[in-house]
């Protein structure tokens, strides 16, 4: 919703939803995660421990800080840069 431009802030998306702008704030730190900490995440695959209250805390925005932070399954692989896209 704030992508769509619906929302200018976060504070206004929070009134729009009824709910906690803080929350709000923290679940969209979600977001920032590392994309393998989210695979691992969805496919169940993820280190004891990383629990929704577990990642509503602060946490680096560093991929790599993360991965040492809350693990991951694919924490071992070669990483991709942009270009490896479209190979």
């Amino acid at each position: 919703m704030l992508e769509s431009g619906r929302f200018a802030t976060i504070n206004e998306l929070a009134a729009a939803e009824k709910i906690n702008s803080s929350y709000v704030s923290r679940v969209l730190r979600l977001t920032l995660l590392a994309p393998d900490i989210v695979e691992a995440i969805l496919d169940g695959r993820q280190r004891e421990g990383v629990t929704l209250p577990a990642l509503m805390q602060p946490s680096p925005v560093e991929w790599e800080r993360q991965r040492t932070m809350f693990g991951s399954a694919a924490h071992a692989s070669p990483q991709c840069s942009l270009n490896d896209r479209d190979s």
